[in-house]
């Protein structure tokens, strides 16, 4: 019940899809213990997996898309590819997420450029979006972090260097770079 007090604070009213969200209850977790890797589950072992879910992952320059896992800890967020971890954002380096305010799963995990190692903004698409960010953000204890645009959004690629993601409305989902380079999703409207 609680997740869903969060979910409402941050999404009623500002995203399709939430009031649609409310009658699917929250799951423990997405993933069990046996869809991930033994290596995966070796190298976080001394942290308590809290949540995972399956996910895609658009590459940040060309954008292509690839199936991963966002595995959730007390301490970071894992983008996990078979037995790698290809990205660990640890909470205190989190600046922010971001969502459409449209029906997609889209979901924008933004890293402060001057952490260490980060590689730059993960970008995520997922079937449980309320859900995840709800998670997310109880575990990084700050519900301030969450931003749902209208639009399009800026996305931190490398340093020095953004991109943009843009929402549109058409007649079936789809998400492609569009001939200036940029991502674009497109949600079905709901009917409200």
């Amino acid at each position: 019940m609680q997740q869903k007090v969060v979910t409402s604070a941050l999404f009623r009213g500002k995203k399709e899809g939430y009031a649609e969200s409310l009658n699917q209850p929250f799951a423990n977790s997405r993933l069990d213990e046996g869809d991930i890797n033994p290596k995966v589950l070796q190298l976080i072992s001394d942290e308590k997996i809290q949540y995972g879910v399956p996910v895609i992952k658009y590459d940040r320059k060309g954008f292509k898309a690839r199936q991963r896992q966002l595995i959730l800890t007390q301490k970071a967020a894992y983008v996990v590819e078979l037995a790698k971890i290809k990205q660990k954002i640890e909470y205190s380096t989190l600046k922010g997420v971001s969502t459409s305010n449209l029906s997609d799963g889209l979901l924008v995990i933004h890293v402060s450029p001057e952490a260490n190692r980060q590689k730059g903004d993960a970008v995520l698409q997922c079937d449980h979006v309320f859900e995840t960010v709800t998670k997310l953000v109880m575990l990084v204890k700050k519900e301030n972090i969450v931003n749902v645009v209208q639009g399009s959004l800026q996305f931190y690629i490398s340093p020095g260097k953004e991109g943009t993601i843009v929402f549109n409305t058409g007649p079936e989902e789809q998400i492609y770079k569009d001939k200036d380079g940029q991502l674009t999703v497109v949600s079905v409207r709901m009917k409200s």
